[in-house]
């Protein structure tokens, strides 16, 4: 049977080959997302600033317990977006356990070190040193409040030395301080982690630290001969009773690479959203394209069936065809996929997605996963599509694979209708309803609404071409007749041509302009809301008296601080971070407009907040209601709503006063402070204010504008090389299906030839069935892409038509046309050239 296989498949090289292509392909994206997959889920960061703790109590996490619409509990835990803290009086207690050596406290704050040039840093006291642990290369350890130790690895920054001695000027807590190096220490254990160590006094560390009686961990060593199990059991509980967890072995990694974490996270997620519908797609495509080349074998079957081959039989040589070109894909699209994987994964360092170093580890499971994936759909979809010739009687299989079926599956139907139904029903509640539940369900129309058209695309053929046969007659005549005739006969053989064309743009037109309006109302929002013509901005924060001195500067009409940062809100059982902002609301209506549709912003302060109208609806709440979120170190908070503003993309989903975020956030400083000044205000007057606090600096606003349009540019990259490959894949399913029908009709059009049509007769026919075709296929996909479009710009916007840009909808519509046209015409033209007396006998 294998050899029997093996020969058809050189007999039907067309069809194989398209086959083979449709695989190799799907293998090789899945292979590359799920090694990207497998290398998020694999990834533990080594611990390396806290190597030499055995212990480290933290606060890094947030674990919520929901119950689900049927009752059950599910539990979620979520990474704190400004990172917890942990009370101080902690580790006088942990001191008394028995085993243990030593506790230290850590309170890590950032800082900017000129040595020579600006380099971002992270301070430390001198006591935690030994967690990593740090020796002294030259000097003392600080043992005053204006000096410092220095990683040798930030001393020589820039190929410049700073010795012990040496004075410098660092940039914290708002403010430039100088110190003299004490001495430059290095770690005792290898690392590849930045060096970017600044040690203080514990007292000047304390005195630094953001959140007075909190400290970022604390650290525990264990003595000699230790009972670990007993100490390790005793901090755990502790921990857990101020709300901590303790982290022992590989898990201390997770508490000094957040952001390598969130780059696993990252990987992770692509799988789980992009992954899920690139696997759908994929199966689809393979599906449909064995699906049409046992169609188009449907002679040969029957063949074999009249001369007494078993359905069994048939079934197994089909098996064996597939099973040969699913090895021969996996073969080529393994190798492939890891070699797209590489670039990937270059593309995603060089554009700071994941952190340089991180590794793409792995590979075994993802492939052999899909390895066995791709066997087993295309092993699935060529039995589907040959059940009904193994199912007819030897006597009647040539007669019955003469013509197509007049009818189809009655199953088929009902799906197809429920499928539409569904999709209707989704429009319905996106349109009705708001917030992320509208979103979700929009974005769920556009795989609803392509699935309804591939189950009815017989229906949908056949009624099509009904309705275009006067046109089709009055423009080509004759052959517009013929195009006619052919395109109602041919309804059920163009199911795959036209639900691929139809899915090519659907994705294209819907998914593709969404992210573009997204960008387009990002920067609107933020550019009409801003209405202040200047921000003070540092690396570092500014303190509140920045604020002060700018409303108190001549010419200064009204100045706003501004502090991002992001909190934790319970959407159905799931939990979201969610961006915020917190600001003093004295004087915001002259610097900022959120665009209120209710309440005011005046009344931000104390225990209130303001909600974008977009996650208000999310939450089910009105002004004057209570809504409860975590902020971002994990702390529960219950705040009345004071106004509902339209402007969340630009501004964020939530603005609370900066009162309710004292203490809460990593530095408890101003990220900009905007500054309105009256027309003509003194210049010179802005710059003294710039250099009262070092390290800032004085920007336009139209500049805050401008690096927000770059910030999303870079993080629509991703997005669009998804959305691109999806959509890349659709367009080819839909030339490789036109190919191999169109490669199919050598017996008809040398028939069509021998009765008389001429070539001309024959080309002009097929432009006529490709304009039935496409228009059908354009006038269904770009009906869905309108659909899933508008509902969804109009749930994030309330925009009621969205944004599509003319080169973008030419370049759907040309390239659609084209795919059409030389994927059939090519092909046809080929045939054309073939003697009908030849082209009558070539099998079908």
């Amino acid at each position: 049977m294998l050899r029997l296989a093996a020969q058809m498949l050189r007999h039907r090289i067309g069809s194989a080959v398209a086959t083979l292509v449709a695989l190799t392909l799907g293998v090789t994206i899945l292979t590359s997302i799920g090694l990207l997959v497998e290398s998020g889920l694999r990834y533990q960061p080594t611990p390396q600033r806290l190597a030499a703790a055995d212990v480290v109590i933290a606060n890094r996490e947030l674990t919520v317990t929901n119950r689900e619409f049927d009752g059950e509990m599910v539990t979620t835990t979520v990474a704190l977006p400004a990172g917890g803290t942990v009370p101080v009086a902690l580790a006088d207690r942990l001191r008394q356990v028995p085993g243990v050596a030593t506790v230290a406290v850590d309170n890590s704050f950032r800082a900017v070190v000129s040595t020579p040039v600006a380099t971002e840093a992270t301070g430390h006291g001198w006591s935690s040193a030994g967690l990593t642990p740090y020796r002294i290369v030259a000097g003392n350890q600080p043992g005053a409040d204006d000096e410092v130790a220095v990683d040798v690895g930030l001393a020589t920054t820039s190929g410049s030395t700073a010795s012990p001695g040496d004075r410098i000027a660092i940039l914290v807590n708002g403010g430039v301080r100088e110190y003299r190096i004490s001495a430059t220490v290095e770690r005792t254990v290898a690392g590849d982690g930045p060096a970017d160590a600044l040690f203080f006094t514990d007292t000047h560390a304390v005195q630094l630290n953001p959140h007075p009686g909190r400290a970022d961990a604390i650290g525990i060593i264990l003595a000699p001969g230790a009972d670990r199990t007993a100490v390790v059991a005793e901090a755990r509980r502790m921990s857990a009773e101020v709300g901590a967890k303790a982290y022992t072995g590989v898990e201390r990694g997770k508490l000094e690479q957040p952001e390598a974490l969130a780059a696993g996270a990252l990987l992770v997620e692509i799988g789980a959203v992009f992954g899920g519908y690139v696997a759908l797609l994929v199966i689809f495509v393979v599906a449909g394209t064995i699906g049409l080349a046992v169609r188009h074998r449907r002679r040969d079957l029957a063949l074999l069936r009249a001369i007494a081959a078993t359905p069994g039989q048939v079934r197994l040589m089909i098996l064996a065809e597939v099973g040969q070109l699913s090895i021969a894909s996996v073969v080529l699209g393994v190798p492939a996929g890891l070699f797209a994987t590489g670039w990937v994964h270059r593309q995603l360092v060089e554009r700071g997605f994941i952190p340089e170093g991180f590794p793409i580890t792995g590979g075994v499971v993802s492939t052999v996963a899909v390895a066995a994936a791709t066997i087993l759909v295309a092993a699935a979809a060529a039995l589907i599509a040959a059940r009904r010739t193994v199912r007819i009687r030897p006597t009647e299989a040539l007669g019955e694979v003469s013509v197509e079926a007049p009818r189809n599956s009655r199953t088929r139907l009902y799906f197809g209708l429920g499928a539409l139904a569904g999709g209707l029903a989704l429009t319905m509640f996106t349109t009705a309803a708001g917030g992320q539940a509208a979103l979700g369900a929009a974005i769920g129309m556009l795989y609803t609404f392509v699935l309804a058209v591939a189950l009815l695309a017989p229906w949908i053929n056949r009624y099509a071409a009904r309705a275009l046969g006067p046109a089709l007659r009055a423009a080509w005549r004759e052959s517009g007749y013929l195009a006619s005739a052919n395109l109602r006969a041919n309804a059920q053989g163009m199911v795959t041509v036209l639900t691929a064309l139809v899915l090519s743009v659907g994705f294209g037109g819907s998914v593709w302009f969404l992210q573009d309006n997204l960008q387009r109302h990002t920067i609107a929002q933020s550019r009409d809301g801003i209405l202040a013509q200047h921000a003070l901005v540092s690396a570092t924060g500014l303190p509140e008296t920045a604020v002060d001195e700018a409303r108190a500067t001549p010419g200064v009409v009204a100045a706003t601080g501004i502090r991002r940062t992001s909190v934790l809100m319970s959407w159905l059982s799931e939990v979201e971070v969610v961006g915020a902002q917190g600001i003093d609301p004295e004087g915001v209506e002259q610097t900022m407009d959120l665009k209120v549709s209710d309440g005011s912003l005046a009344e931000l302060r104390g225990e209130s907040v303001a909600l974008s109208s977009l996650r208000a609806s999310s939450q089910g709440v009105d002004v004057g209601e209570q809504v409860s979120m975590w902020l971002g170190d994990g702390t529960p908070v219950t705040l009345r709503v004071v106004a509902i503003y339209e402007r969340g993309l630009g501004f964020g989903d939530v603005t609370l006063s900066r009162e309710t975020l004292d203490g809460h956030t990593a530095t408890d400083l101003d990220d900009q402070v905007l500054i309105r000044t009256e027309s003509g205000g003194d210049a010179g007057a802005l710059a003294n204010l710039v250099s009262r606090y070092p390290g800032s600096g004085l920007v336009d606003t139209s500049a805050i504008n401008a690096q927000l349009a770059k910030d999303l540019a870079l993080s629509a990259w991703l997005n669009k090389l998804l959305i691109g490959v999806m959509v890349g894949y659709a367009a080819l399913a839909a030339a490789n299906t036109m190919v191999m029908a169109a490669l199919a009709r050598g017996r008809e059009l040398a028939l069509l030839r021998l009765v008389g049509v001429t070539r001309r007769q024959v080309k002009r026919m097929v432009h006529a069935e490709q304009v039935g075709l496409l228009g059908t296929s354009l006038l269904i996909g770009g009906a869905i892409a309108a659909i899933s479009l508008i509902s969804v710009v109009r749930t994030l916007t309330g925009e009621p038509v969205p944004y599509v840009p003319l080169a973008g909808w030419i370049s759907i519509i040309v390239g659609t046309t084209l795919l059409a046209l030389v994927t059939t015409v090519l092909p046809i033209g080929a045939l054309l050239r073939t003697p009908p007396v030849h082209g009558i006998g070539i099998r079908e």
